[in-house]
């Protein structure tokens, strides 16, 4: 019952509700972006949701578009600005994600949303994790999530879905609170970078 239903229930009311308590801030943020970045607030990008469904990702736009010589893109850690660096000190990058949670491309639990190029890599088992709609936050994100590999990640987005229930969500809601708090392993660091994902054995 919760899986089919209650799960959207809880995440349209959540959503609503920390969209309308951070509102002044969601606004504060978005002036200081939009002078930091000349008018770019949001970032956009493609990502694979339920049953690998296409949908956009909404970010705060954190980092700038600054490339190599050879038009790559510098390492995400050379493009942070310093509002985007304050922002993500402050696990505040995620919160336009609510709005994907209101139009139901994502839930405020599940799997985090990774990049499409990284399907064709993935295993029978690690494939599942889109059995679920993508998440802001998950078991993997509060045992670890760049200071844990690849395959232990996919090993607790499975887990996660196999448990899938209204306890273990509020204890990954209450273990995300924490963390966010104590500012524990939250966003990438210069020592715990997020390294692409290659396959795993």
């Amino acid at each position: 019952m919760y899986r089919s239903y209650g799960k959207r229930i809880f995440d349209v009311i959540i959503s609503v509700l920390l969209l309308t308590a951070f509102s002044p801030l969601l606004v504060v943020i978005s002036i200081l972006l939009f002078i930091q970045n000349k008018g770019d607030i949001f970032f956009y990008q493609r990502r694979p949701g339920f049953k690998e469904q296409p949908f956009e990702i909404i970010k705060f736009k954190t980092m700038t578009d600054r490339r190599d010589e050879q038009g790559n893109l510098l390492p995400d850690m050379q493009r942070i600005t310093k509002v985007g660096s304050w922002i993500r000190k402050l696990s505040l990058d995620e919160l336009p994600q609510l709005i994907n949670v209101l139009n139901g491309d994502m839930s405020l639990i599940g799997p985090r949303p990774l990049l499409f190029e990284y399907i064709p890599y993935y295993n029978e088992q690690q494939r599942k994790r889109h059995e679920v709609k993508p998440g802001i936050t998950g078991w993997a994100q509060v045992n670890g999530r760049n200071s844990i590999d690849w395959k232990k990640k996919f090993e607790l987005d499975c887990f996660y879905i196999e448990h899938l229930s209204f306890s273990l969500d509020m204890k990954i809601i209450v273990l995300t609170v924490v963390k966010i708090l104590k500012r524990e392993g939250i966003n990438q660091s210069e020592n715990q970078p997020m390294q692409p994902f290659r396959g795993s054995n």
